[in-house]
């Protein structure tokens, strides 16, 4: 282990999500979902989280002791527009005051506009399988945008499609629980229809309030699927895996295009839908492939025998965020946002190693010439995490459900360092990581 530096221009955040740490909003699919029992994990629910939309200023608080310098948070759609074309001043004016805050403290948002969560009318209502979500979708980020724009360059427009999708419309086990491959596909070509809708919308709408320097982008959630022998099989897997998990999102929200199995051709004109490349890495995949195993096309996944995990079972594989920051970088040549990246450690007992082997990978792709901006840490703070429930634990900051103490963790002082430093000292590494 050695010290490595970061530039000083090199940007240093924490990222969240609204559902996941706002609590109070029933008017969303995930609060619908979490109360039905069995639908969550660990048998708790969404409704208070970690009630961050009463503690703003207490948390924005302990941002700025973290030393961040940008933060990643989303908009609730289900508060903003609470029943179709009908939007809500009052919780338009809460985000403006909660980005004001977060300004007046240094800190430069990114704001992200669906991540994972719908309003209850426009999910009963056909969801992301209709074709009425692309101009839904559209409306909304500019109603959020007339709003906040002035405040705001920074946007994201859809967190992880591909996992959104996947667990929603084919394993079922998130909203709207199907369990249909159509379903699927009909879902990816509308939310790349809809992320260029809102690219030009966002981008318009910032042009007539006379700015200039609007940045929007789609969150990947990037997975590597590796063959676990080399095999022509596993290989063959690993191709449909990463196709179906990566290309069709990448390739259509970056270029308009769709790609098979959605299709071909351009259904809103060839172009370029993206200012930089957000990129949410946690782990890898193992692949094997049994010919005769029938519909085992996309072959089996697990984790890397003897590979370090996290709580959640998922390999701990730091090198695949290098690969993957050089794969897009080559490709698209735009500025690379790390727009998620963390680990579930209840004890914080890996958590400040894993922050330091991230980043120092992060320090090789700079010095070799790959313009990585900026590095998210998920989460700021624990939260509720889906479909597990309240029970994994993300966050920099430790959160007692009980009483809705924050405390911040040996991995959060470490970053807190990290950040206010631009990188990892000697010192640093014999306090945290020896």
């Amino acid at each position: 282990m050695k010290p490595f530096q970061l530039p000083k221009n090199f940007s240093l955040g924490t990222a969240t999500a609204s559902l996941q740490i706002e609590g109070g909003d029933t008017n969303n699919t995930w609060y619908r979902w979490s109360r039905q029992p069995g639908r969550i994990a660990d048998g708790t629910d969404c409704s208070v989280a970690d009630d961050h939309w009463n503690r703003v200023r207490q948390d924005v608080g302990i941002m700025k002791k973290l030393n961040v310098s940008v933060y990643r948070m989303s908009l609730e759609w289900s508060r903003i527009e609470p029943s179709e074309g009908a939007f809500s001043r009052k919780a338009l004016d809460h985000y403006r005051d909660e980005i004001r805050q977060l300004k007046k403290a240094g800190i430069e948002p990114l704001v992200t506009l669906h991540h994972f969560t719908n309003p209850l009318w426009m999910e009963d209502s056909g969801g992301w399988t209709a074709d009425t979500a692309v101009d839904r979708f559209a409306r909304y980020a500019e109603a959020a945008v007339r709003h906040l724009g002035d405040l705001v360059s920074d946007w994201v427009t859809i967190n992880e499609p591909n996992v959104y999708l996947t667990f929603g419309y084919v394993a079922g086990t998130w909203p709207p629980g199907e369990s249909n491959i159509g379903s699927f596909i009909r879902g990816a070509r509308v939310m790349i229809r809809a992320h260029i809708a809102a690219y030009r919308a966002i981008h318009r709408v910032r042009r007539e309030m006379g700015f200039d320097d609007t940045k929007v982008g789609a969150a990947h959630h990037l997975r590597h699927f590796d063959p676990k022998t080399g095999s022509p099989g596993e290989r063959l897997a690993c191709f449909l895996q990463n196709r179906l998990f990566h290309e069709i999102f990448i390739t259509g929200m970056s270029e308009g295009k769709y790609i098979l199995p959605l299709g071909t051709g351009y259904p809103m004109g060839k172009g370029n839908y993206q200012d930089f490349f957000g990129i949410n890495y946690y782990s890898r995949e193992m692949v094997t492939f049994n010919i005769r195993k029938i519909g085992q096309m996309f072959g089996d996944i697990s984790t890397k025998e003897g590979a370090p995990v996290n709580d959640l079972g998922w390999e701990i594989y730091p090198e695949g965020l290098y690969r993957f920051c050089e794969k897009y970088y080559r490709r698209f040549r735009l500025p690379v946002f790390i727009t998620e990246n963390g680990t579930p450690d209840r004890a914080d007992r890996f958590r400040p190693r894993y922050i330091y082997d991230h980043l120092y990978q992060v320090s090789r792709l700079i010095e070799a010439g790959v313009d990585v901006q900026r590095y998210y840490y998920w989460s700021f703070m624990d939260n509720f995490e889906w479909a597990e429930g309240l029970d994994p634990r993300f966050g920099l900051v430790a959160v007692d459900y009980r009483n809705q103490k924050r405390t911040v963790r040996k991995s959060g002082r470490l970053y807190a360092e990290i950040c206010r430093h631009k990188g990892v000292t000697d010192a640093m590494i014999r306090k945290y990581l020896t």
